[in-house]
């Protein structure tokens, strides 16, 4: 058995309940987008994780040792002649498919000398279809044409056991939530789109030859299309898959809220402007403490997942580190504290915190003024066996 299915998640019966759909209105994960909840938590996700500088290391006698990057993690591709794509850029893409469908899907233009990917161009989700043969994806579609496997680079989030694409963060929790229902049939069950039938025209008496199904869906469609009544015998069945209200009722049923969608999107209610239930606030006491319960508790898992999935274009034992503490905003006063700390503590020197600060290194008349201001240095002396 194969299965054909693309995008994320169809999440039209999830958003239904969010006012989002109006009469005939299909909501896709497209315009789930809208919803601003959904929208603040993908591009808050998607910015941080841009922001974050790409490192490239090799592990020497128990030191990671940084490395020069490989061009692909400096600029992937060009949107056009003269017209590159920085990694930032690339990174915010690739992250926002991740967070609206599960899977981020590009196409292999270019190799290096080494073998491995050296342009990597982005694809739009939505362009995407993926064929399912048991647990395994055995053939990638581009808008409706077929790319071999060795010319795309996948990257999945909200994965399931037994399912071998990534799930929406709104699929990925009903899913969870949904008892009794298989990983492999609820993708089929839940994916939507032009090359898996939106609904079933079925013949309940006999088989019915290709001409003659043909006929009846051609008479279905040129009905429905307008709005008209469609005359058939008892043996025709319509069942219109999306609608199942197994999916219609995940929503409805919970009630979910925009605290419960911010939970489902991994962003804390207070990051998007959301009035969280519990009635507590973010002061700016503990601002930084907050921001860095964001970057390892939510972020955490999916900046490790991009390291692993990066670390693949990279040559040998190199591997892949995100920068966490450059998004880290620090108040200027917690930050003096932090570098005076690092250098009572001898784990950082006054060039080093400097360099961070883009500033260059002191002179020999900088610490002249120092001494005329707070008296003059105490040589260094030798340290002898014993010496304090």
């Amino acid at each position: 058995m194969s299965v054909l299915f693309s995008r994320s998640a169809d999440v039209s019966q999830v958003f239904s309940s969010f006012g989002m759909n109006g009469p005939g209105q299909l909501v896709t994960a497209k315009r789930a987008m809208r919803h601003s909840v959904v929208w603040g938590a993908t591009r808050l996700r998607a910015d941080l994780l841009s922001l974050m500088p790409v490192d490239v290391f090799r592990t020497v006698g128990g030191v990671s040792v940084e490395l020069p990057k490989p061009a692909v993690l400096v600029m992937p591709c060009e949107v056009s002649d003269g017209q590159p794509m920085s990694i930032g850029e690339w990174m915010y893409s690739t992250q926002s498919a991740l967070d609206r469908t599960g899977n981020a899907v590009g196409i292999i233009r270019a190799y290096d000398q080494f073998g491995k990917p050296s342009i990597i161009e982005p694809v739009d989700p939505d362009h995407v279809s993926f064929r399912i043969k048991g647990r395994k994806v055995v053939e990638y579609r581009i808008s409706g044409e077929t790319v071999k496997s060795e010319h795309i680079w996948h990257e999945r989030q909200f994965t399931a056991a037994g399912l071998p694409v990534g799930l929406s963060p709104i699929a990925h929790a009903a899913l969870q939530l949904s008892a009794g229902l298989s990983a492999q049939q609820f993708a089929v069950d839940w994916f939507e789109n032009g090359a898996v039938p939106k609904a079933i025209l079925k013949n309940t008496e006999k088989t019915v030859p290709p001409s003659v199904a043909q006929e009846a869906k051609a008479s279905f469609k040129a009905s429905v299309a307008n709005g008209d009544i469609f005359t058939t015998g008892k043996d025709w069945t319509y069942e219109p898959i999306s609608a199942k209200a197994s999916e219609a009722s995940f929503i409805e049923q919970m009630q979910y809220t925009d605290v419960d969608l911010c939970r489902f999107m991994g962003v804390p209610a207070d990051m998007l402007d959301v009035s969280s239930q519990n009635g507590s606030a973010v002061t700016y006491a503990n601002v930084t403490q907050r921001n860095l319960q964001l970057l390892v508790m939510n972020l955490g898992g999916a900046v490790k997942r991009r390291e692993d999935a990066l670390s693949r274009l990279t040559v040998g034992d190199r591997f892949v580190k995100l920068n966490r503490s450059a998004v880290l905003a620090m108040d200027d006063k917690t930050r003096a504290e932090l570098f005076k700390l690092r250098i009572d503590s001898r784990t950082m020197t006054p060039d080093q915190v400097r360099g961070m600060e883009d500033q260059e290194p002191f002179t020999e008349a900088d610490y002249t003024q120092f001494d005329r201001l707070f008296g003059a240095r105490t040589p260094n002396q030798p340290q002898t066996a014993g010496s304090a």
